[in-house]
Protein backbone atom coordinates (compact mmCIF):
# COMPACT_ATOMS: atom_id res chain seq x y z
CA UNK A 1 0.00 0.00 0.00
CA UNK A 2 1.66 3.58 -0.92
CA UNK A 3 2.87 5.52 1.99
CA UNK A 4 0.30 8.34 1.45
CA UNK A 5 -2.95 5.65 1.60
CA UNK A 6 -1.27 4.42 4.71
CA UNK A 7 -1.30 7.49 6.26
CA UNK A 8 -5.03 8.46 5.34
CA UNK A 9 -5.89 5.27 6.64
CA UNK A 10 -4.47 5.56 10.12
CA UNK A 11 -6.10 8.93 10.46
CA UNK A 12 -9.54 7.41 9.54
CA UNK A 13 -8.99 4.87 12.28
CA UNK A 14 -7.80 7.11 14.59
CA UNK A 15 -11.01 9.66 13.80
CA UNK A 16 -13.22 5.81 14.16
CA UNK A 17 -11.76 5.63 17.89
CA UNK A 18 -12.89 9.28 18.99
CA UNK A 19 -16.37 8.67 17.80
CA UNK A 20 -19.21 6.22 18.87
CA UNK A 21 -20.69 3.30 17.35
CA UNK A 22 -23.43 6.08 16.18
CA UNK A 23 -20.96 8.58 15.82
CA UNK A 24 -23.10 10.64 18.29
CA UNK A 25 -20.69 10.65 21.15
CA UNK A 26 -17.13 10.44 21.65
CA UNK A 27 -15.59 7.38 23.31
CA UNK A 28 -12.56 9.12 24.39
CA UNK A 29 -13.58 12.21 27.05
CA UNK A 30 -12.09 14.99 26.75
CA UNK A 31 -11.11 16.62 29.99
CA UNK A 32 -14.10 18.91 31.29
CA UNK A 33 -12.80 23.12 30.60
CA UNK A 34 -11.36 24.49 33.58
CA UNK A 35 -12.99 27.97 34.49
CA UNK A 36 -10.93 30.76 33.90
CA UNK A 37 -8.90 33.07 36.62
CA UNK A 38 -10.69 34.30 39.35
CA UNK A 39 -9.55 38.00 40.87
CA UNK A 40 -7.43 37.80 43.52
CA UNK A 41 -9.02 39.21 46.86
CA UNK A 42 -8.33 42.98 47.95
CA UNK A 43 -7.29 42.59 51.42
CA UNK A 44 -4.59 40.73 53.59
CA UNK A 45 -5.88 36.87 54.64
CA UNK A 46 -5.59 35.81 58.18
CA UNK A 47 -3.21 33.36 59.28
CA UNK A 48 -5.07 30.48 60.51
CA UNK A 49 -3.35 29.82 63.89
CA UNK A 50 -5.18 26.97 65.23
CA UNK A 51 -7.81 24.28 64.68
CA UNK A 52 -10.05 25.68 67.60
CA UNK A 53 -11.98 29.44 68.33
CA UNK A 54 -12.37 29.07 72.18
CA UNK A 55 -12.69 26.22 74.81
CA UNK A 56 -16.34 23.87 74.08
CA UNK A 57 -17.29 24.35 77.64
CA UNK A 58 -16.92 28.14 77.71
CA UNK A 59 -18.96 28.08 74.41
CA UNK A 60 -21.89 26.00 75.85
CA UNK A 61 -22.10 28.11 78.69
CA UNK A 62 -22.36 31.07 76.35
CA UNK A 63 -25.12 29.26 74.38
CA UNK A 64 -23.23 29.76 71.41
CA UNK A 65 -24.13 26.47 69.28
CA UNK A 66 -27.94 26.43 70.01
CA UNK A 67 -27.78 30.43 69.28
CA UNK A 68 -26.32 30.24 65.75
CA UNK A 69 -28.17 27.27 65.05
CA UNK A 70 -31.31 28.95 65.89
CA UNK A 71 -30.58 31.81 63.90
CA UNK A 72 -29.94 29.98 60.66
CA UNK A 73 -33.48 28.03 61.36
CA UNK A 74 -31.42 24.68 61.54
CA UNK A 75 -34.12 21.77 62.04
CA UNK A 76 -34.54 18.33 62.18
CA UNK A 77 -33.94 16.28 58.59
CA UNK A 78 -31.60 19.00 57.25
CA UNK A 79 -28.27 18.15 54.96
CA UNK A 80 -25.69 20.23 56.71
CA UNK A 81 -21.73 21.69 55.93
CA UNK A 82 -19.78 22.29 58.40
CA UNK A 83 -16.70 24.06 56.73
CA UNK A 84 -13.44 24.46 58.65
CA UNK A 85 -15.21 22.18 61.04
CA UNK A 86 -12.00 22.02 63.11
CA UNK A 87 -11.95 19.70 66.48
CA UNK A 88 -16.01 19.44 65.92
CA UNK A 89 -18.01 21.73 67.98
CA UNK A 90 -20.13 22.50 65.08
CA UNK A 91 -20.33 19.20 63.74
CA UNK A 92 -20.73 17.11 66.49
CA UNK A 93 -24.16 19.82 67.68
CA UNK A 94 -25.50 19.66 64.27
CA UNK A 95 -25.54 16.16 64.41
CA UNK A 96 -27.91 16.49 66.98
CA UNK A 97 -30.01 19.11 65.86
CA UNK A 98 -30.69 17.87 62.45
CA UNK A 99 -31.46 13.87 64.11
CA UNK A 100 -31.58 10.49 62.19
CA UNK A 101 -33.10 11.79 59.28
CA UNK A 102 -30.79 14.77 58.36
CA UNK A 103 -26.89 14.21 57.33
CA UNK A 104 -23.90 16.98 58.50
CA UNK A 105 -20.58 16.62 56.22
CA UNK A 106 -17.55 17.71 58.23
CA UNK A 107 -14.61 19.01 56.52
CA UNK A 108 -11.17 20.74 57.09
CA UNK A 109 -8.47 21.66 54.49
CA UNK A 110 -5.76 19.65 57.20
CA UNK A 111 -5.42 15.90 57.29
CA UNK A 112 -4.16 15.57 60.47
CA UNK A 113 -7.68 18.27 61.73
CA UNK A 114 -9.68 15.98 59.37
CA UNK A 115 -8.36 12.53 60.68
CA UNK A 116 -8.89 13.36 64.63
CA UNK A 117 -12.05 14.71 63.63
CA UNK A 118 -12.77 11.28 62.35
CA UNK A 119 -11.79 9.37 64.87
CA UNK A 120 -14.06 11.48 67.95
CA UNK A 121 -17.01 10.88 65.13
CA UNK A 122 -16.43 7.34 65.40
CA UNK A 123 -16.06 7.48 68.70
CA UNK A 124 -19.68 9.11 69.43
CA UNK A 125 -20.68 6.52 66.88
CA UNK A 126 -22.23 9.40 65.42
CA UNK A 127 -23.78 7.72 61.98
CA UNK A 128 -24.96 10.52 60.20
CA UNK A 129 -22.14 12.48 60.22
CA UNK A 130 -19.52 12.52 57.31
CA UNK A 131 -15.88 14.04 57.32
CA UNK A 132 -13.86 15.04 54.66
CA UNK A 133 -10.79 16.69 53.12
CA UNK A 134 -11.49 20.15 51.03
CA UNK A 135 -8.92 22.19 49.62
CA UNK A 136 -8.07 26.21 50.61
CA UNK A 137 -9.61 27.52 47.52
CA UNK A 138 -12.59 24.31 46.45
CA UNK A 139 -14.97 23.18 49.56
CA UNK A 140 -15.50 20.25 46.98
CA UNK A 141 -19.36 19.89 48.06
CA UNK A 142 -21.50 18.19 46.56
CA UNK A 143 -24.30 19.34 44.21
CA UNK A 144 -27.78 20.37 45.03
CA UNK A 145 -26.99 18.69 48.26
CA UNK A 146 -27.25 21.53 51.19
CA UNK A 147 -30.06 23.37 53.15
CA UNK A 148 -27.29 24.97 55.03
CA UNK A 149 -23.62 25.74 54.55
CA UNK A 150 -21.99 27.00 57.77
CA UNK A 151 -18.57 28.96 58.02
CA UNK A 152 -17.99 29.57 62.01
CA UNK A 153 -14.67 31.83 62.59
CA UNK A 154 -12.89 30.64 59.26
CA UNK A 155 -14.09 32.89 56.72
CA UNK A 156 -11.16 35.65 56.82
CA UNK A 157 -8.76 33.12 56.78
CA UNK A 158 -9.64 32.54 53.09
CA UNK A 159 -6.86 33.85 50.53
CA UNK A 160 -9.50 32.77 47.58
CA UNK A 161 -12.72 33.91 48.84
CA UNK A 162 -14.28 34.63 44.98
CA UNK A 163 -12.83 30.71 43.84
CA UNK A 164 -14.21 29.55 47.13
CA UNK A 165 -17.81 30.78 46.79
CA UNK A 166 -17.81 30.20 43.58
CA UNK A 167 -17.02 26.62 43.60
CA UNK A 168 -19.17 26.45 46.84
CA UNK A 169 -22.37 27.59 44.92
CA UNK A 170 -23.80 24.82 43.06
CA UNK A 171 -23.69 22.74 46.42
CA UNK A 172 -26.70 24.51 47.43
CA UNK A 173 -30.60 23.21 47.30
CA UNK A 174 -33.44 25.48 46.26
CA UNK A 175 -33.72 27.54 49.06
CA UNK A 176 -30.29 26.48 50.82
CA UNK A 177 -27.91 29.44 52.98
CA UNK A 178 -24.84 30.02 53.58
CA UNK A 179 -24.42 30.91 57.10
CA UNK A 180 -21.40 33.48 58.20
CA UNK A 181 -20.27 33.84 61.87
CA UNK A 182 -17.61 36.24 62.32
CA UNK A 183 -16.11 38.96 64.07
CA UNK A 184 -16.57 42.68 62.98
CA UNK A 185 -13.12 43.40 62.78
CA UNK A 186 -10.52 43.47 59.86
CA UNK A 187 -9.19 40.09 58.66
CA UNK A 188 -5.65 40.67 60.04
CA UNK A 189 -7.47 40.37 63.34
CA UNK A 190 -8.82 37.81 62.49
CA UNK A 191 -12.87 39.05 61.69
CA UNK A 192 -14.60 40.50 58.14
CA UNK A 193 -16.47 43.74 57.81
CA UNK A 194 -19.71 43.01 57.42
CA UNK A 195 -19.84 45.17 54.16
CA UNK A 196 -16.64 43.54 53.12
CA UNK A 197 -18.48 40.02 53.17
CA UNK A 198 -21.23 41.41 51.75
CA UNK A 199 -19.52 42.39 48.71
CA UNK A 200 -18.18 39.90 48.59
CA UNK A 201 -20.65 37.49 48.29
CA UNK A 202 -22.82 39.78 45.84
CA UNK A 203 -19.39 39.90 43.45
CA UNK A 204 -20.09 35.85 43.31
CA UNK A 205 -24.12 36.05 42.64
CA UNK A 206 -25.03 35.76 45.94
CA UNK A 207 -27.67 38.41 48.45
CA UNK A 208 -27.99 38.62 51.94
CA UNK A 209 -30.74 37.21 53.35
CA UNK A 210 -30.09 38.25 57.41
CA UNK A 211 -27.68 40.08 59.53
CA UNK A 212 -27.82 39.47 63.26
CA UNK A 213 -25.04 40.75 65.88
CA UNK A 214 -24.79 38.04 68.16
CA UNK A 215 -22.25 38.39 70.97
CA UNK A 216 -22.78 34.88 72.15
CA UNK A 217 -20.41 33.65 69.28
CA UNK A 218 -17.72 36.26 68.78
CA UNK A 219 -19.49 38.64 66.46
CA UNK A 220 -22.35 38.47 63.97
CA UNK A 221 -24.33 35.94 62.08
CA UNK A 222 -25.03 36.88 58.32
CA UNK A 223 -26.83 34.54 56.08
CA UNK A 224 -27.09 34.18 51.88
CA UNK A 225 -28.99 32.96 49.02
CA UNK A 226 -27.67 32.12 45.91
CA UNK A 227 -29.86 34.42 43.06
CA UNK A 228 -29.22 34.13 39.04
CA UNK A 229 -26.79 32.60 37.55
CA UNK A 230 -23.52 32.07 38.67
CA UNK A 231 -21.25 34.40 36.73
CA UNK A 232 -18.31 33.62 34.38
CA UNK A 233 -14.71 34.11 36.83
CA UNK A 234 -13.63 37.00 34.43
CA UNK A 235 -16.56 39.37 35.17
CA UNK A 236 -15.94 38.64 39.05
CA UNK A 237 -15.19 42.48 40.25
CA UNK A 238 -12.73 42.02 43.21
CA UNK A 239 -14.25 44.53 46.25
CA UNK A 240 -12.51 47.52 47.17
CA UNK A 241 -12.80 48.61 51.26
CA UNK A 242 -11.46 51.13 52.56
CA UNK A 243 -11.14 49.93 56.37
CA UNK A 244 -9.11 47.11 54.99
Amino acid sequence: MPARAWSALLLLGAAGMLAACDGSQPLIKRAAKQPGPFPAADRPVANIVSSRWSNEEERDRLNEAGAVMDGARIRPGMTVADIGAGEGYYTIRLASRVGEDGRVLAEDIFPAVRDALGERVARQRLENVSVRLGRPADPRLPANSFDRVLMVHMYHEIAQPYEFLWRMRPSLRPGGLVVVVDANRTTPNHGTPPALLRCEFEAVGYRQVSFDDMPSAGGYLATFEAVGARPEPAAIKPCRIASQ
